[in-house]
């Protein structure tokens, strides 16, 4: 059973990292300015005359897809790279308390971003009478959306101890978890003779059909499980590479 306090103090850690340079504004400023100009300006949400942030949600993966690997790039490579995981790992520290204080770090972060929209929830109030509960769904969705890449990210940032590469490698698991749920994509695997309960089972792995009946105001079980699943399973993963690079 992991230490609360340990993750916390890692926590702590993390997130303060963040903040102690300027790229941590730099992201939050290029998420808040990517998500409005995509709802406003490529979603015409103003044209589309009606109460809802289905045009605001929609775009989320994609921003995510982009931002998230490099808001995660660093948490293991940046420790490989200066040869502080060493003094981390010799610290009474546990690789689960330090894999949950980094990722928890990164989803808060994460998260504060999410939150800053809210003058878009305000907008969308103002012009007419927005479903909140529907919302609240999406955001949600959006933050658990948010997790499962994090987790993704910090997978890929225990892979390499250089930044670069991890970005790179987060950036195409995220893109290739997305897409799989995809029309173009179920069929190009159907003919290939896949049998459908196969095709099916691809399809249910896309983080964008998860998130797709939250996003227009469902919360299914099903969902949230798949998603704390996609997140427990990359930090286990993440453990097995960190613990075997230590091994040796």
């Amino acid at each position: 059973m992991s230490n609360l306090k340990t993750v916390n103090a890692i926590f702590k850690r993390e997130f303060k990292s963040y903040f102690d340079s300027p790229v941590a504004y730099v992201f939050l400023v290029a998420f808040l300015v990517l998500a409005g100009f995509l709802t406003f300006g490529v979603a015409a949400f103003y044209e589309r005359r009606q109460a809802n942030l289905l045009p605001f949600f929609f775009w989320h993966p994609w921003v995510y897809l982009l931002l998230v690997p490099a808001a995660t790039m660093g948490l293991w490579a940046e420790e490989r790279r200066t040869g502080t995981i060493e003094l981390l790992l010799t610290l009474p520290v546990t690789l689960v308390e330090a894999l949950l204080g980094k990722f928890l770090a990164a989803w808060a972060f994460i998260g504060i971003a999410l939150a800053l929209t809210f003058p878009i929830v305000i907008t969308t109030a103002w012009l007419g009478n927005p479903d909140l509960g529907a919302i609240f769904c999406g955001y949600a969705g959006s933050f658990l959306l948010a997790g499962a890449c994090i987790a993704i990210g910090v997978f890929a940032s225990a892979l390499s101890r250089s930044q670069v590469i991890s970005f790179v490698i987060a950036l195409a698991i995220c893109l290739f978890m997305l897409i799989i749920g995809f029309d173009p994509v179920i069929n190009a695997v159907a003919q290939w003779g896949v049998p459908s309960a196969v095709v099916e089972g691809i399809a249910t792995c896309s983080l964008m059909q998860h998130f797709e009946s939250m996003r227009r105001g469902v919360i299914d079980f099903a969902d949230i499980t798949y998603y704390l699943g996609v997140i427990t399973f990359m930090l286990a993963a993440a453990h097995v590479v960190t613990d075997n690079r230590k091994a040796s």
